[in-house]
């Protein structure tokens, strides 16, 4: 038996459905929301590596260096106001941002 393309495009399918699940089901933490996109990208990933080897295409994997810096930053980006975030208030509820506004 050997993994195919639908093997690989379930899995990525899988993946972004729990991503999403987890952005609807919790929207009150911070660091579960930035794992879910982050799981987000993932399954995208995963398809764009599928499809590169499916159509012998080096494309998918130059897109997955982009996706993956994009990635790295965001999640910089938002561990600093995260990090900021539980300096001012002493939580990382999302329902607490609305006392940041100036």
């Amino acid at each position: 038996m050997s993994i195919g393309l639908n093997h690989f495009l379930l899995l990525g399918s899988v993946l972004f459905a729990i991503s999403v699940l987890g952005i609807f089901l919790n929207r009150k933490n911070v660091i579960v929301l930035l794992m879910a996109i982050e799981l987000m990208l993932l399954a995208v990933n995963t398809n764009f590596i599928a499809f590169a080897h499916y159509l012998n295409d080096p494309a998918g994997q130059i897109f997955v260096f982009f996706i993956l810096t994009v990635a790295a930053a965001e999640s910089a980006i938002g561990l600093a106001i995260l990090v900021l975030l539980f300096r001012n208030l002493k939580s990382i509820n999302v329902e607490d941002l609305d006392e940041l506004k100036g």
